[in-house]
Parts: structure tokens; sequence; C-alpha cells
């Protein structure tokens, strides 16, 4: 493995110091191998199979050689532990006090692998100034500072930032959050907005992870954050280069895929050749002769070309001479005076 640079500790050096004063090899191996510390995760199941004993019997192991573990850091036995504890600290309070595991490898390691996210877990989790909340379906695996929470504590304000995420409806940028929540750092709150699977973000908005404007699942999500971020039409192609050069995590998509989620999706509008914009915005899905005579329908009476024209613009991105063709062309239309329409009976 790669020499750590030097303004970040060696944590497999850590890693081997606190291995070697487990005196059973049996039960370094176990350790080894539950944590992942230098290859993949492994199961009670395998590791019993490997080693001859029962699944419960290696958990049996496993709990109690990393108690000792624990003991012999409380009382500093793992000098080098406590270097990097006070360090992983110092790291946290940068990072808004708690973090996910990925994020605070990513700052004391240089290649963040698995295995170096598996030692960060390892050695915060004997850290007696370190509170550990483990991935499940609510958290991702993270790390947070004992004198400041614990990890009920860290819960709880989750759940409440949760609750003000939903009491605003819509996503919206931390700070508002922050003060829906009851709090005054924004930076703290967006550290525990970031370990909570329920939360997610996207262009510096925060919203529930369901909300397709934090996290877009699909095609037609990312063409609809494109737009409403954009808050204009676009072409197809526009937006097929708008996703290439976005943030989203899977950006790989055909222009032509794109063109078919454009026309499945109710939300989308064609409003000009390839031009489509949102229906929320007032759009309605048509021809160019349905919105003349919609625009007819609603004002009762004949109107003149230019303001007919006036206003299919406002629905539709054409040309002028397409919608005097469509009002000279068109049977549902008849002309009852200069220049001057209405629908026909």
């Amino acid at each position: 493995m790669a020499k750590p640079s030097a303004d970040k500790p060696n944590v497999e050096r850590i890693i081997n110091e606190c291995l070697a004063t487990i005196d059973r090899d049996r039960e370094r191996e176990i350790v080894k191998r539950r944590f992942g510390l230098f290859d993949r995760k492994e199961t009670l199941e395998q590791i019993g199979e490997l080693l001859g004993i029962t699944r419960e019997r290696v958990r049996q192991l496993e709990k109690a050689v990393v108690a000792k573990l624990k003991s012999a850091a409380e009382e500093g036995g793992l000098p080098n532990l406590a270097q990097l504890q006070d360090s992983v600290i110092l790291t946290l309070k940068e990072m808004g006090n708690v973090a996910r595991i990925s994020d605070l490898s990513a700052r004391l390691t240089d290649e963040n692998s698995r295995v170096d996210q598996a030692r960060v877990a390892f050695l915060a989790e004997l850290s007696p100034k370190l509170t550990v909340v483990d991935d499940n379906d609510h958290f991702h695996h993270s790390v947070g500072i004992v004198s400041l929470h614990d990890e009920n504590q860290i819960r709880k304000l989750v759940d409440g930032i949760i609750e003000a995420v939903k009491k605003i409806g819509e996503p919206a940028e931390i700070q508002k959050i922050t003060e829906a929540a009851g709090h005054k750092d924004h930076k703290h709150v967006q550290a525990l907005s970031s370990i909570s699977k329920h939360l997610a973000t996207l262009n510096n908005r925060w919203g529930l992870v369901k909300w397709p404007m934090v996290n877009p699942k699909n095609i037609r999500d990312k063409i609809y954050v494109i737009l409403h971020e954009n808050g204009k039409h676009l072409h197809f192609n526009e937006i097929a280069e708008a996703i290439k050069q976005s943030s989203f995590k899977r950006k790989d998509v055909t222009t032509q895929a794109i063109h078919n989620e454009l026309i499945k999706d109710g939300r989308f509008v064609l409003i000009g050749r390839g031009i489509y914009a949102l229906k929320e915005w007032g759009y309605k899905k048509g021809t160019v002769a349905d919105i003349i005579s919609d625009v007819l329908k609603k004002e009762g009476t004949a109107l003149h070309r230019d303001e007919i024209v006036k206003r299919v613009l406002k629905n539709r991105y054409v040309k002028e001479t397409t919608i005097l063709l469509n009002l000279q062309g068109k049977p549902q239309f008849k002309r009852v005076a200069k220049a001057t329409y209405a629908l026909a009976e």
C-alpha cells in the first residue's frame, strides 16, 4: 500500500499496533476479517468455517477482544490511537462536528479505499472520545464527538432536521433549514443532514431523498431538474448537454433516450421544434392549432391576428408564419373581418 502523505496519520501502522496487543492469533484473525482491516469484511459464518468454530463463538471472541482494546484505549495503552483520536476530533470540527466514515476517511487517507474506510471506522470504534453511528436503513456509517453529543443525541438532532425539511415542503438551502430546525450553526446542520439516508442534496439545496429535485433517480427526473434549474424552455440537445455537464451521479445517457423520455412524460410539453418546457409553467399539450383554439375559446369572440399571434407565442416557441398558416389553412378557423379571426361554427 502507498505510503501516507506527511500531513496525514499512518492509519495502517496504528491498526497494526492495535492488533499487536491481541495475544492470540485466532482472535487477531477474527478482528482483521470481521472489520475488513486488510480485505473485504467477512461474516461470522465465514470466519467460523475457516477457524473451525461456531458463529456464536466467533461473535463472543470478537466482542471480548474489542472490549479489551477499548479498555486499553481508555487507559492510555494505545498512545498512537490517542493521537489519531485528537486528529480526528480536529477534522470533525472542521467538517461540522459529525461526518460519514467515507468523508472522514477521505480527509485522513490518500486512497480512501474500502479498506481505508474500514480501518478509520474500527479506530473510531475504539476511541473513547468518539461516538459511532452504525450503518442502517436510516443512517450512513458516521462518527461524532462524544463531548458534543452521543449517538442517541445525534439521531434525535437528525430527526428534528428531517421534520423541519418536511414542514418547509420543498428543497431549501441549509440556512433556511437551520432556522426552521431551531439551530444556529448551519455547518453543523449540514453535517447532520449528510449522515441521514432520508435526506439528499443537489445544487446547494437539501430535501427528502424521495424528492426528484434533490435526488433524481431516472432520466425523467434529471430532465425535470435541468429544466427547473434553468427556468426556461430548452431544446432536447441542450438538455442532453446540460445533463452531461451536471453533478448527477449517472449522466451517461444518449440524446435519443432523453428525447424519448421527454415525449412520454406528462411533466414536459413540446412547445416548438424539439423545444420543451415544464407543464407546471402553464403550458398545455397540443398543436399550434389547438393553442389558437384555446385562445379564441377563452376570449369568446373574434381577435385580430396580431393579438392571436401574441397570445400563442406565450405558449409556443414557433415562428409567426407557422401561426398565420394555421389560422388561414385550418378549417376550425374563419376570417370574419380584415385580419380578424374566430372559431368556425
